[in-house]
């Protein structure tokens, strides 16, 4: 049989001391847990929703009595007298008690970030696969939420094949480029991207709050001589201007930049964020960066906006290296998908012999990673 859980009561009932199945032991706070219990009064058995609020739980909380049995941490509190389970495992799942500090800029773990290695080993799906399979689709979208992009193979070849993309995990976002855009070479183009021009690696809608989180390029002709697709990992190139300059990443991330569009009748796109975007705990968790889309930087006061600039522009040329980018050139039928908050994506230029056709769309990751996780859960069920 295993070994009971050793549990000590603290600071007279408002926390609790247990040693959890990983070995750790865990300090938990009396209102937490009860804030976080599983029971039928508390939430909804069917979604997990809460059925109470934190006002209908005791200022004053206090743990009465506790013991562990069977996998469980049966705690009573006090003043209702409740007995309420915690399941020892997500207890250790979810503990808080430990060392919080960690340097700005980290990233979670389930993030990979990548430079030009990763060419050898984009992650790839092929499209009759993730529309038929679910582990191949989960496989599809753990290495899209990994690595932050990913390619498919063997689409139809048809005008708004790029929505049975996006269905496969989520919804299009509609914009005032409508549910979908045109990638094509225009004679009088309201956007550098309808061109045969080069395109320095950018995210797209900077501009826009919130920006679309995900964009699906879906190739439908590409014999055009060059136009090759280029991706970047921003987080990467964050990372190594911190190594380099922590100061110049301090800058980037502590003032916002300023994004604007007007390409368009009845359009006046802005916003006003930084470049690298970090959380209040310092996880990086955005990158906005769009030479064509940038205005005029005004939230930097005097004494820093040269020490900006020198960092903006290093930025830059990290963005740029040639070390850091994936290239690929896509194929009718062909499509991949970025995260926009996360990794940048260029086109080389082309010339006008041939054609070359992509439609693109936005989505956003809120469906993807719900399809992941759902899926995820799914398959630990029938394991």
């Amino acid at each position: 049989m295993p070994k009971p859980a050793a549990i000590e009561i603290l600071d007279d009932g408002r926390a609790i001391a247990v040693v959890l199945p990983n070995g750790s032991r865990s300090r938990f706070h009396a209102v937490w847990l009860r804030d976080n219990a599983w029971d039928e009064k508390t939430r909804v058995p069917g979604n997990g929703q809460r059925l109470i609020t934190l006002g209908d739980i005791p200022a004053d909380t206090r743990i009465a009595a506790a013991r562990c049995e069977a996998g469980q941490l049966h705690v009573t509190f006090l003043p209702d007298r409740r007995t309420i389970a915690f399941d020892l495992n997500w207890l250790a799942d979810h503990a808080y008690d430990g060392a919080s500090h960690r340097a700005a800029g980290w990233t979670s773990p389930g993030i990979e970030t990548w430079d030009a290695a990763l060419q050898s080993r984009i992650p790839e799906g092929d499209f009759g696969a993730v529309s038929r399979d679910q582990s191949a689709l989960g496989e599809w979208l753990q290495g899209v939420s990994r690595y932050g992009f990913g390619k498919l193979s063997g689409g139809p070849v048809e005008s708004g094949a790029l929505f049975k993309v996006a269905a496969l995990f989520g919804y299009i976002r509609e914009t005032n480029y409508g549910r979908h855009f045109e990638v094509r070479t225009e004679v009088n183009p309201s956007n550098l991207a309808y061109t045969g021009l080069g395109l320095q690696a950018h995210t797209d809608n900077p501009y826009r709050d919130p920006v679309p989180t995900l964009q699906i390029l879906y190739c439908l002709e590409n014999s055009a001589e060059g136009g090759e697709n280029m991706v970047v990992d921003g987080f990467r190139a964050a990372e190594r201007l911190r190594a380099e300059n922590s100061r110049g990443f301090e800058l980037l991330s502590r003032y916002c930049a300023r994004f604007e569009y007007a390409g368009s009748a009845g359009v006046c796109l802005r916003s006003r964020r930084p470049m690298i975007e970090l959380a209040p705990d310092g996880e990086l968790i955005a990158i906005r960066f769009n030479n064509r889309s940038a205005a005029a930087i005004t939230d930097v006061p005097y004494g820093d906006m040269s020490d900006y600039y020198a960092a903006y522009r290093r930025f830059g040329e990290l963005i740029d290296d040639t070390a850091m980018e994936v290239t690929f050139k896509l194929t009718p039928g062909e499509s991949f998908i970025v995260d926009n908050t996360r990794v940048l994506h260029a086109r080389k230029g082309y010339s006008g012999a041939g054609s070359r056709w992509l439609q693109g769309c936005y989505a956003d990751k809120d469906g993807l990673l719900s399809t992941l996780a759902a899926i995820q859960m799914q398959a630990g069920r029938a394991a």
